[in-house]
């Protein structure tokens, strides 16, 4: 593929008159893509950020952002339903992100060291209106996110200040736990989310070192604490608890599945801190695919002891682990559990917080946005101004809506994300082997065979979530692999230098079925969330976006792939 700038002509700047001219410029302006070159890497105007995080700090940093409060709760939750079998779920759903993981990695090692994520390998696989789609989905989840985890945060620092008597009972709802709720409990007023908000924010805009290092703190005694928590409830297990170990089938592992796939979900955090790791092109798939892996260990670990410690139908609702803890007398480690899940989700907080600026900035730069997402402090080398951005959307709904009724609507982005990042590996092999040898049709052949994959994963999810009839199940598998034999059998793909996901196209394809079968189980109102916002996510591309996605070559920033003595 070849580099270079798309240069303004004066028919773009100047809408014609007739509807045909105006579909046919929108339409131009939403398939283009974004070249790569193979020369380094440069700005106009020296706004890139700073490179200082090594492989340890990326692999803190996806541990930080993929493990939050949920570990000391989600395990207990689903093992009320799935039994011992809980453990076979977090494997089943830590095996699909693996995969996912892979085509990260191969992505992260292939694309140039800069921002952008699953919007910038989008971009260059697909065309910018889908890339731009896929940001809006993503970024709807991260605020909704980042304001949910503010308020579960503030609730959790006034619950550990209730143990010390002078506050005990002395704290107002408003302050942390939410006050009272108004609009059908639409809004209710929190005082302390905004304020840590803000004192995350502060942390991040100071720079990338400081917000690494409170990171790297945060995850370190998060780490220590699931690990206490795990050796000290070894010696609490009895193994009879794990007997019989799916008492409620199969079915209810499979389940738990895919509500525990969620509790994995942030290793993807990585691949957006590419500008400022040191060597990306070698540490960003190790980042990825290692706190993932790291992140699998120590749910497994936990799920063993909560089921062997108690049985499972004895299993509390809400804080499942710390009940587990205080029924065996072992009290402080109920109190770690909330000290662990303070630093959870601080963490989680932090590292959602830096992502959202750093596709803020992505996108500035390329003019899908205002400009002014796309400054870098002169000193600090932090995109300021994104940062501020997400704190103040973050702040203001975190303070005055009660965010928590909306989770049921969240992890689209997510689903998304992963689902179109697979098929950008496939579909960017296939371009890349078609620029040589295979024609334009090849390629739009493989795209289709991807949407069939997608299309039927969706389909399956859904016969199984609403226990219609096995074989129309089986018929949607069926359809998904004579597509991947499609793939498999009549396209070529070009060889990756650097990580390489093995198994393509079958590993993304499954990526993509499987991702697909679980956007079918969310709520039915999460449909609704994704159409909707696709629909306003069209609308501003097409009165803003396509008219500014293409400035001037001297406003443009050039991306190109990372020189080789930085693999």
């Amino acid at each position: 593929m070849g580099g270079g700038h798309r240069r303004t002509s004066a028919d773009d700047q100047v809408a014609p008159p007739s509807s045909s001219s105006i579909w046919s410029h929108f339409w131009s302006s939403a398939t283009r893509t974004k070249p790569l070159s193979d020369s380094g890497i440069r700005t106009s105007s020296g706004d890139g950020l700073v490179r200082t995080l090594g492989m340890f700090d990326l692999i803190l940093l996806g541990v930080g952002a993929s493990i939050g409060a949920g570990i000391f709760v989600v395990t207990g939750t689903v093992a009320r339903d799935a039994g011992p079998g809980v453990t076979v779920s977090f494997i089943l759903a830590g095996a699909s992100c693996v995969l996912n993981a892979l085509c990260y990695a191969e992505l992260a090692s292939r694309f140039p060291a800069v921002v952008g994520g699953a919007y910038l390998y989008t971009y260059t696989a697909f065309n910018e209106l889908t890339a731009f789609l896929v940001f809006g989905q993503l970024m709807l989840d991260y605020h909704i996110g980042a304001a949910s985890i503010a308020r579960s945060l503030a609730s959790y620092v006034v619950t550990i200040l209730e143990l010390f008597p002078i506050f005990k009972e002395n704290i107002p709802d408003w302050i942390g736990h939410g006050g009272q709720q108004y609009l059908g409990g639409a809004i209710s007023l929190n005082l302390l989310a905004p304020i840590l908000l803000a004192l995350l924010t502060i942390v991040l805009s100071r720079g990338v070192g400081e917000s690494s290092a409170v990171n790297s703190f945060m995850t370190a005694t998060k780490i220590i604490i699931v690990l206490i928590v795990i050796f000290a409830g070894a010696f609490e297990v009895d193994v009879s608890n794990w007997t019989p170990f799916a008492p409620n089938g199969f079915k209810t592992v499979l389940t738990g599945a895919t509500v525990v796939f969620f509790a994995y979900v942030g290793f993807d955090a990585v691949a957006n801190s590419a500008e400022e790791s040191k060597r990306p092109q070698r540490d960003l798939p190790i980042g990825i695919i290692g706190s993932l892996l790291i992140c699998v260990i120590l749910y497994i670990g936990v799920c063993l002891v909560i089921t062997g410690m108690v049985p499972y139908k004895f299993l509390g609702e809400d804080a499942p682990l710390a009940d587990a803890f205080n029924s065996k007398g072992l009290k402080f480690v109920a109190i770690l559990i909330s000290v662990g899940a303070v630093a959870g989700l601080t963490t989680t907080l932090l590292v959602g917080l830096y992502v959202q600026s750093r596709l803020y900035l992505g996108l500035g730069r390329d003019g899908l946005l205002p400009s002014v997402f796309a400054r870098v402090h002169a000193k600090r080398r932090t995109p300021i101004h994104s940062q501020v951005w997400v704190g103040i959307v973050a702040g203001i709904l975190a303070g005055l809506f009660n965010v928590h009724i909306l989770s049921h609507i969240l992890s689209v982005g997510a689903l998304t994300g992963y689902s179109v990042v697979a098929a950008s590996v496939v579909a960017l092999r296939l371009k890349d082997k078609a620029s040589s040898q295979v024609s334009s049709t090849s390629w739009r052949e493989g795209v289709i065979c991807l949407f069939i994959v997608a299309c039927s994963g969706f389909g399956a999810g859904v016969f199984y979530r609403f226990n219609t009839s096995f074989i129309f199940m089986v018929i949607a598998v069926i359809v998904a692999i004579l597509a991947s034999c499609a793939l498999c059998f009549r396209q070529t793909y070009a060889d990756m230098p650097g990580f390489s996901c093995p198994g393509v196209p079958i590993v993304p394809t499954v990526c993509i079925f499987f991702n697909m079968f679980l956007f079918a189980q969310l709520h039915h109102e999460a449909w609704v969330r994704f159409v909707i916002l696709s629909i306003i996510t069209v609308g501003i591309y097409a009165f803003y976006g396509q008219y500014h996605a293409d400035p001037t070559a001297e406003e443009t920033i050039i991306y190109h792939r990372a020189p080789e003595d930085s693999r």
